[in-house]
């Protein structure tokens, strides 16, 4: 059993996506620990506010009682709006305090894209615009092209929980362009766990979202491999199994292995 650990800002917005995660992740145990906020408000102050380390490092005793592997701090904007030189002080301080490997949901992106051998996204965040063009922003830094970006000017967290299906759907369409290899929702507080297949149907593409490739960062960190197609392709197993043993005359037996497939493309 892998067990992984997650610091996630307030509570009751879409913490409820980990638990329908680790119900499709095989022998992997998701613990999920509520960190302090201050107000929730799309505001570029408060959200910062979420990241302080010392508010991280407070999160972190309850984490290490359950013996995690590694810690995710699970906040979009609460890492991003760091920068990437203060993104990535924030995650070793609080590596320092977990003593594990610790990173982010920003820093998930990243490796994501990348695992999925993309270099072109689209972004589709319910932040206001200043917020969105700071994740553009941090995309950039690590050489990740963002050839559109949608902002839905949502006010809070409780906002972005509280949006269906159909919400979510108009969002990624609002922001999709036929030449973005990937689509983009930063937004940890929104519900996108239960429709992560039927969006990449919608779009023909894969779909990264916050909760989603926190988990799959967590996993990256405590070198842990896990699948299930339900959480859309950076969770689908991309090696074939190997054919099935074949008997050549009396005594005599020869395995022949599957050809594995070139990682970051389907339907070849």
């Amino acid at each position: 059993m892998t067990t992984l650990g997650f610091l996630y800002p307030g509570h009751h917005f879409a913490e409820d996506d980990f638990p329908r995660m680790e119900i499709l992740l095989d022998a992997v145990r998701l613990v999920v620990n509520h960190t302090a906020v201050d107000e929730d408000v799309y505001g570029i102050d408060a959200l910062t506010r979420t990241g302080v380390p010392e508010r991280l490092a407070a999160g972190v005793p309850e984490l290490q009682r359950a013996g995690v592997e590694s810690v995710v701090w699970t906040s979009g904007s609460g890492s991003f709006l760091y920068g990437w030189k203060g993104a990535h002080e924030q995650t070793a301080a609080l590596a320092r305090a977990a003593g594990v490997p610790a990173s982010s949901t920003s820093f998930g992106f990243v490796h994501a894209v990348r695992e999925l051998d993309a270099t072109r996204v689209a972004v589709a965040a319910t932040y206001p615009e200043d917020i969105a063009a700071l994740f553009t922003a941090f995309l950039h830094s690590a050489g990740i092209e963002v050839v559109a970006t949608h902002a839905a000017h949502l006010g809070s967290a409780a906002e972005a929980a509280a949006w269906g299906p159909d919400e979510v759907r108009e969002l990624v369409r609002a922001a999709d362009r036929p030449e973005a290899e990937v689509m983009l929702l930063p937004d940890t507080a929104l519900h996108t766990v239960t429709h992560l297949a039927e969006l990449e149907e919608l779009l023909g593409k894969p779909v990264l979202a916050g909760n989603q490739v926190a988990v799959r960062e967590g996993l990256r960190l405590a070198d842990r491999r896990a699948w299930s197609p339900r959480l859309g392709k950076i969770f689908a197993e991309r090696e074939a199994p190997p054919a099935p043993v074949a008997r050549w005359g009396e005594g005599r037996t020869w395995a022949r292995s599957g050809k594995k497939g070139r990682p970051g493309r389907w339907g070849e």
